[in-house]
C-alpha cells in the first residue's frame, strides 16, 4: 500500500509568491510553518484587499483573503493583469467574491470547505451561558 509522505518536498520548482491580505500575527506563524519546506513565498499585508489595494499584489501568483476583503469585479480586474491566477479564501464564505467575474478572468477561486461544527456549537453555547448568567455585566 502506498503511503503519502507527511510533508511534500518541492524541488526545482519556481517560487510561488502569495500576497496574504488582512493578516494578523496568529495568521502568519501557521502559514509560515506549513510552507517551511515548500516553494511558497508569503507577502503578508495588514490591510484588506480592495480595488485600491490590489496593485500591492504585483508579481504575486496568488492572493489569500478573508471574508472582509472586497473581491468584486473591479478588484479582480485589477489583479488579473498583474499575473494573479488564484484567489484563496481563509474562510468558508465566499459571498465577497464575484465568482462570475473570476471565471471570466480565468482566475481560480479556492476556499475552506468547512470548519469544525463542534467548536462553533461549543462557542455558541458558551456565549448563551455568558448571556444567561449575565457575565458580561460582572
Amino acid at each position: 500500500m502506498n503511503q503519502l509522505p507527511e510533508r511534500f518536498e518541492f524541488t526545482n520548482e519556481p517560487m510561488i509568491t502569495t500576497a496574504v491580505f488582512d493578516t494578523k500575527p496568529y495568521d502568519r506563524e501557521p502559514l509560515q510553518h506549513a510552507a517551511a519546506k515548500s516553494s511558497i513565498e508569503w507577502r503578508f499585508l495588514d490591510f484588506r484587499l480592495t480595488n485600491e489595494t490590489a496593485p500591492l499584489a504585483k508579481d504575486a501568483q496568488a492572493v489569500c483573503v478573508v471574508v472582509n476583503d472586497q473581491v468584486d469585479r473591479p478588484c479582480l480586474e485589477a489583479l488579473a493583469p498583474q499575473g494573479v491566477k488564484l484567489v484563496i479564501l481563509r474562510c468558508t464564505g465566499f459571498n465577497n467574491v464575484d465568482i462570475a467575474a473570476a471565471k471570466a478572468l480565468k482566475l481560480a477561486v479556492s476556499r475552506v470547505p468547512v470548519y469544525s461544527p463542534d467548536s462553533v456549537a461549543e462557542y455558541t453555547v458558551a456565549l448563551l451561558l455568558a448571556l444567561n448568567r449575565k457575565i458580561h455585566r460582572a
